[in-house]
Protein backbone atom coordinates (compact mmCIF):
# COMPACT_ATOMS: atom_id res chain seq x y z
CA UNK A 1 0.00 0.00 0.00
CA UNK A 2 0.88 3.56 -1.27
CA UNK A 3 -0.12 6.60 -0.35
CA UNK A 4 1.14 8.88 -3.92
CA UNK A 5 3.17 10.83 -1.91
CA UNK A 6 6.69 10.55 -3.75
CA UNK A 7 9.50 9.91 -1.60
CA UNK A 8 12.63 10.73 -4.25
CA UNK A 9 12.97 10.90 -8.09
CA UNK A 10 15.48 8.38 -9.84
CA UNK A 11 16.92 7.41 -13.23
CA UNK A 12 15.95 4.92 -15.46
CA UNK A 13 19.71 4.19 -16.42
CA UNK A 14 19.56 0.99 -18.39
CA UNK A 15 17.24 -1.66 -19.53
CA UNK A 16 17.80 -5.78 -20.26
CA UNK A 17 15.41 -7.38 -22.36
CA UNK A 18 14.66 -11.54 -21.76
CA UNK A 19 12.77 -13.49 -23.75
CA UNK A 20 9.00 -12.66 -21.76
CA UNK A 21 10.06 -9.68 -19.98
CA UNK A 22 12.65 -7.00 -19.18
CA UNK A 23 15.02 -6.18 -15.96
CA UNK A 24 14.92 -2.20 -15.41
CA UNK A 25 17.97 -0.40 -13.41
CA UNK A 26 17.49 2.33 -11.71
CA UNK A 27 19.61 5.12 -9.98
CA UNK A 28 18.45 6.94 -6.88
CA UNK A 29 20.30 8.53 -3.51
CA UNK A 30 17.30 5.97 -1.47
CA UNK A 31 19.33 3.34 -2.99
CA UNK A 32 21.17 2.33 0.33
CA UNK A 33 17.92 1.97 2.19
CA UNK A 34 16.44 -0.23 0.41
CA UNK A 35 16.68 -4.53 0.62
CA UNK A 36 16.35 -7.25 -1.77
CA UNK A 37 12.90 -8.39 -2.08
CA UNK A 38 11.22 -4.52 -1.14
CA UNK A 39 8.75 -3.21 -2.91
CA UNK A 40 8.84 -0.05 -4.69
CA UNK A 41 6.60 1.58 -6.65
CA UNK A 42 7.81 2.99 -9.42
CA UNK A 43 5.78 6.03 -11.42
CA UNK A 44 3.10 4.29 -9.75
CA UNK A 45 3.91 0.85 -10.75
CA UNK A 46 4.42 -1.77 -7.99
CA UNK A 47 7.62 -3.43 -8.50
CA UNK A 48 10.16 -6.01 -6.34
CA UNK A 49 13.68 -5.03 -5.76
CA UNK A 50 15.57 -8.16 -7.32
CA UNK A 51 19.03 -6.82 -7.19
CA UNK A 52 20.82 -4.08 -5.52
CA UNK A 53 24.06 -1.66 -5.28
CA UNK A 54 24.88 1.10 -2.69
CA UNK A 55 23.54 3.52 -5.78
CA UNK A 56 20.83 1.07 -7.78
CA UNK A 57 18.67 -1.24 -8.11
CA UNK A 58 16.99 -3.28 -10.67
CA UNK A 59 13.77 -4.64 -10.86
CA UNK A 60 11.89 -7.48 -12.82
CA UNK A 61 9.08 -6.09 -15.15
CA UNK A 62 6.79 -9.16 -16.48
CA UNK A 63 5.22 -8.87 -19.54
CA UNK A 64 1.74 -8.05 -18.45
CA UNK A 65 2.89 -5.16 -16.59
CA UNK A 66 4.89 -4.31 -19.40
CA UNK A 67 2.20 -3.88 -21.80
CA UNK A 68 -0.37 -1.91 -19.51
CA UNK A 69 1.77 0.90 -17.90
CA UNK A 70 4.16 3.05 -19.39
CA UNK A 71 7.25 0.82 -18.25
CA UNK A 72 7.24 -0.56 -21.74
CA UNK A 73 8.14 2.43 -23.59
CA UNK A 74 10.51 4.69 -21.45
CA UNK A 75 14.49 4.81 -22.19
CA UNK A 76 17.16 5.36 -20.41
CA UNK A 77 17.67 8.63 -18.79
CA UNK A 78 13.90 9.15 -17.54
CA UNK A 79 13.09 10.10 -14.34
CA UNK A 80 10.68 7.99 -12.57
CA UNK A 81 8.66 8.62 -9.10
CA UNK A 82 9.50 6.47 -6.35
CA UNK A 83 8.14 5.93 -3.24
CA UNK A 84 8.22 2.57 -0.37
CA UNK A 85 4.99 1.00 0.97
CA UNK A 86 3.34 3.02 3.98
CA UNK A 87 4.51 1.74 7.08
CA UNK A 88 2.31 0.15 10.14
CA UNK A 89 1.82 3.51 12.04
CA UNK A 90 3.51 5.89 9.05
CA UNK A 91 1.72 9.40 8.53
CA UNK A 92 -0.73 8.93 5.58
CA UNK A 93 -1.30 12.19 3.84
CA UNK A 94 -2.08 11.66 0.24
CA UNK A 95 -4.73 8.08 -0.90
CA UNK A 96 -4.97 4.72 -0.90
CA UNK A 97 -2.87 3.70 -4.29
CA UNK A 98 -1.79 0.09 -4.53
CA UNK A 99 0.66 0.60 -7.45
CA UNK A 100 -1.62 -1.27 -9.77
CA UNK A 101 -1.90 0.81 -12.60
CA UNK A 102 -5.74 0.80 -13.82
CA UNK A 103 -5.23 2.42 -17.63
CA UNK A 104 -2.35 4.86 -19.12
CA UNK A 105 -2.97 8.60 -20.16
CA UNK A 106 -1.40 11.50 -22.05
CA UNK A 107 -0.52 14.45 -20.49
CA UNK A 108 -2.06 16.88 -22.71
CA UNK A 109 -1.22 20.34 -21.31
CA UNK A 110 0.78 21.95 -18.31
CA UNK A 111 -0.10 25.73 -17.42
CA UNK A 112 1.48 27.54 -14.85
CA UNK A 113 -0.48 30.01 -12.60
CA UNK A 114 2.00 31.50 -10.67
CA UNK A 115 4.40 29.13 -8.54
CA UNK A 116 1.72 26.42 -9.72
CA UNK A 117 1.28 24.00 -12.05
CA UNK A 118 -2.38 22.93 -13.94
CA UNK A 119 -2.15 19.71 -15.75
CA UNK A 120 -4.51 18.67 -18.75
CA UNK A 121 -4.17 14.81 -18.28
CA UNK A 122 -6.86 12.19 -21.11
CA UNK A 123 -8.01 8.84 -19.99
CA UNK A 124 -8.70 6.12 -21.61
CA UNK A 125 -13.13 5.67 -21.78
CA UNK A 126 -13.24 2.46 -19.63
CA UNK A 127 -12.01 4.70 -16.36
CA UNK A 128 -14.86 7.02 -16.62
CA UNK A 129 -16.93 5.52 -14.14
CA UNK A 130 -14.01 5.85 -11.54
CA UNK A 131 -13.41 9.65 -12.30
CA UNK A 132 -14.96 11.75 -10.05
CA UNK A 133 -14.74 15.14 -9.73
CA UNK A 134 -12.49 16.69 -6.48
CA UNK A 135 -11.70 12.83 -5.98
CA UNK A 136 -8.22 11.32 -5.93
CA UNK A 137 -6.12 10.14 -9.07
CA UNK A 138 -2.87 9.02 -8.85
CA UNK A 139 -0.66 10.26 -12.11
CA UNK A 140 2.65 8.67 -12.09
CA UNK A 141 1.84 7.81 -8.73
CA UNK A 142 1.75 11.04 -7.32
CA UNK A 143 -1.83 11.68 -5.46
CA UNK A 144 -3.81 14.22 -7.50
CA UNK A 145 -6.57 15.64 -6.83
CA UNK A 146 -8.98 16.00 -10.22
CA UNK A 147 -9.67 19.81 -10.35
CA UNK A 148 -11.69 19.89 -13.32
CA UNK A 149 -13.21 16.86 -14.39
CA UNK A 150 -14.54 16.58 -18.68
CA UNK A 151 -15.39 13.70 -20.84
CA UNK A 152 -12.63 11.86 -21.81
CA UNK A 153 -9.88 14.58 -20.04
CA UNK A 154 -9.29 16.01 -16.51
CA UNK A 155 -7.21 18.59 -14.84
CA UNK A 156 -5.38 18.80 -11.69
CA UNK A 157 -3.48 21.40 -9.91
CA UNK A 158 0.16 20.89 -8.26
CA UNK A 159 1.57 22.62 -5.11
CA UNK A 160 4.57 24.24 -5.82
CA UNK A 161 6.21 21.26 -4.11
CA UNK A 162 4.47 18.88 -5.59
CA UNK A 163 6.21 20.45 -9.22
CA UNK A 164 9.90 20.52 -7.35
CA UNK A 165 9.54 16.87 -6.25
CA UNK A 166 8.60 14.98 -8.70
CA UNK A 167 9.20 13.67 -12.58
CA UNK A 168 6.21 15.28 -13.31
CA UNK A 169 8.17 18.64 -13.64
CA UNK A 170 10.16 16.94 -16.67
CA UNK A 171 7.25 15.71 -18.02
CA UNK A 172 6.11 17.02 -21.84
CA UNK A 173 3.35 17.13 -24.08
CA UNK A 174 2.13 14.13 -25.02
CA UNK A 175 4.08 11.64 -22.90
CA UNK A 176 1.90 8.31 -21.44
CA UNK A 177 1.60 8.83 -17.56
CA UNK A 178 0.56 5.57 -15.38
CA UNK A 179 -3.10 6.35 -14.00
CA UNK A 180 -4.79 4.71 -10.87
CA UNK A 181 -8.06 5.86 -9.64
CA UNK A 182 -9.07 5.92 -6.21
CA UNK A 183 -9.34 2.34 -4.60
CA UNK A 184 -12.76 3.07 -2.59
CA UNK A 185 -14.29 4.12 -5.58
CA UNK A 186 -13.21 0.81 -7.46
CA UNK A 187 -14.89 -1.28 -4.90
CA UNK A 188 -18.02 0.76 -4.91
CA UNK A 189 -18.49 0.61 -8.65
CA UNK A 190 -17.93 -2.92 -8.44
CA UNK A 191 -20.02 -3.91 -5.36
CA UNK A 192 -23.12 -1.90 -7.22
CA UNK A 193 -22.25 -4.21 -10.25
CA UNK A 194 -22.99 -6.97 -8.99
CA UNK A 195 -25.56 -5.71 -6.59
CA UNK A 196 -27.68 -5.30 -10.08
CA UNK A 197 -30.24 -7.46 -11.38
Amino acid sequence: MFTGLIEAVGELVAREIFQHGERLHITAPIAGELSVGDSIATSGVCLTVTALTSSAWSVDVSPETLRVTTLGQIEPGRLVNLERPLRVGGSFGGHFVQGHVDGVGRLLGVVEEGDFHRITVSYPAVLAPFMVSKGAIAVDGVSLTIADLRNGEFDAQLVPHTWRATALQRARTGDAVNLECDMLGKYVIRFLELRAP
